[in-house]
């Protein structure tokens, strides 16, 4: 066994491969139902895992409904980006204690969690690569970033059912699953089986499979695979027009559209909570009642909130269509500026989980079509 050898498991087999991987130490985080949602959790086997329930997702929408085949992956993606896993909500940098008078830094002597990431879908691998440039790009490297993602095993999947606000296909970020996996599948149902193919992706994924049942797949098995991910590219939800649309954002930068986007927005940041590769975070230092200990956090912010860009005097973005300016603007333009890709990897997550059903593609199209018309911005 070595990488880029594909072999056919059935479907049962998923459990020895999460044996293979518990028993190698890590822990398995995976999609679960849970309050009516997919989320990701720990997972303990694949009976844990959302099967025979799919997805149905619009602008500001979300539910849940049965399948009939039984999927174990029949579903588009949730509320839970694989960051929280990688580049958590909330990360201690640094704890001190009084002593003698004065005081001590605590170091942190516990090891990065293991974590293997079960169900990842080919934009989100997509997106915890965009991650891996900002957290590991010269020549600023994260460390906490660093010693989660070393540690993580990557188990995706291809995707065979894209929702609604889906538009990974625009965006070459999928449906089919790109590289930086240590495991893909993709899952075959229909006509009385359940077969998943496995891709070997590395030297640790070649260990985890070494000894399961399997067998060698033959062409009409990798044409199956393909046909899974050739018809979950026609059946994306949502389409974005990326031709030039750096320089266009860049030219429509005082463009009235954002002001009738601020009538809407709300300014709540779920968007920016859900996106697979927002990573924009603020610090907070909490002491103990005693005063005896403190600890300096790392948290999760929003460039939605006016205190994410409050500097002496002020906010510099004070009016909703500036904030939302900034981060359309971020995604699709400056992203590539800073860190050479797109920041927005058509997960369609910021249109599901916005409140106001506010669409990215929809934005960019009317910025678009106004620069067309020769308005000025």
């Amino acid at each position: 066994m070595e990488p880029g050898d594909t072999l056919v498991v059935e479907a049962g087999g998923l459990d020895a491969i999460l044996d293979s991987l518990r028993r190698r130490g890590h822990t398995l985080v995976g999609p679960t139902v849970r309050d009516g949602a997919i989320v990701l959790a720990e997972i303990e086997t694949a009976a844990d895992l959302p099967r025979g329930w799919a997805d149905e997702q619009d602008a500001g929408r979300y539910r849940l409904r049965k399948r009939e085949d039984g999927a174990l992956f029949g579903y588009a993606v949730g509320p839970h980006a694989w960051k929280r896993y990688l580049h958590p909500p909330a990360v201690v940098r640094w704890r001190a204690r009084r002593h003698n008078g004065g005081f001590e830094a605590v170091p942190d002597t516990a090891p990065p969690p293991s974590y293997a990431l079960v169900g990842v879908r080919p934009c989100e691998l997509a997106a915890i690569r965009v991650q891996d440039r900002v957290f590991l790009g010269e020549p600023f490297v994260d460390p906490a970033y660093r010693s989660r993602r070393e540690a993580a095993f990557v188990l995706a999947v291809d995707c065979g059912s894209p929702a609604g606000t889906c538009f990974c296909a625009s965006l070459g970020t999928g449906p089919k699953t790109g590289p930086g996996f240590d495991l893909a599948l993709t899952e075959i149902t229909g006509e009385g089986s359940h077969q998943l193919l496995v891709e070997v992706g590395s030297e640790r994924g070649a260990e985890v499979v070494a000894g399961i049942d399997h067998r060698r797949a033959d062409a009409r098995d990798l044409e199956a695979a393909l046909s899974v991910t050739a018809q979950a590219a026609q059946r994306m939800g949502r389409t974005l027009d990326t031709a030039g649309i750096k320089e266009l954002l860049y030219r429509r930068y005082e463009d009235p559209h954002w002001d009738e986007v601020a009538k809407r927005c709300l300014g709540c940041g779920n968007c920016t909570m859900v996106c697979p590769t927002c990573f924009c975070a603020t610090v907070e230092d909490v002491t103990d009642l005693a005063g005896a200990n403190t600890e300096r956090r790392r948290i999760w912010d929003s460039c939605f909130s006016q205190e994410f860009s409050y500097v002496h005097g002020g906010s510099v973005r004070t009016t909703g269509g500036a904030r939302y300016r900034q981060w359309i603007t971020h995604k699709l333009a400056t992203w590539h500026d800073q860190f050479g890709v797109s920041g927005c990897v058509g997960c369609g997550r910021c249109i599901t989980w916005c409140p106001v059903g506010i669409d990215i593609t929809a934005e960019a199209r009317a910025v678009r079509q106004g620069d067309a018309k020769g308005s000025r911005p």
